[in-house]
């Protein structure tokens, strides 16, 4: 009796936690990347693209680099809190009129400190990605994806991806 009794209470635990599990598990699909722009509020950020290809770079040749222009579209101000990018080899600074604040890159390759520049109502800022090819060395040839990654206050991300042809 105690052997069924403690049958019935592990497989009732595991049902509440798999339940709990299930109804915690963040939403995906297309309702949630609708919005991956939107910072709250009326305000949306509205890059001038979403993605930049290099086209064939020469790992030889060193950096490049390209500006996503950023507008906030909507009504109330946006706040920016953090900046980061998806690996070593990019980098990403934020130009607020004649203000540089960056560079920013990955996660667990630095600090990354919480900026929290405003872009208000109508204005604009630049983000100026830059992509070392020869980070990664002799392995790092062919075809790459990066991308830049901004937060604003609430947790909303704006993704902007760039893309190149790596050769020796």
């Amino acid at each position: 009796m105690k052997t069924k009794n403690i049958i019935t209470s592990i497989i009732i635990i595991a049902v509440i936690l798999g339940v709990a599990i299930w109804i915690g598990k963040p939403a995906s699909g297309p309702s949630q990347k609708a919005n991956i722009n939107s910072f709250g509020g009326n305000s949306v950020l509205s890059p001038d693209e979403l993605s930049y290809d290099f086209g064939t770079i020469s790992m030889a040749a060193g950096k490049v680099d390209h500006s996503f222009r950023i507008k906030n579209s909507g009504a109330e101000p946006i706040t920016i809190s953090q900046i980061y990018t998806s690996c070593m080899c990019t980098s990403a600074t934020l130009i607020l009129g004649e203000k540089r604040t960056g560079p920013f890159g990955m996660p667990g390759h630095g600090f990354l400190p919480k900026i929290n520049k405003v872009i208000g109502p109508s204005g604009e800022a630049a983000l100026e990605v830059v992509f070392d090819p020869a980070a990664h060395g002799p392995a790092g040839v062919g075809p790459i994806d990066r991308v830049v990654y901004l937060e604003n206050n609430s947790g909303a991300t704006l993704e902007l991806g760039i893309k190149a042809n790596v050769r020796p």
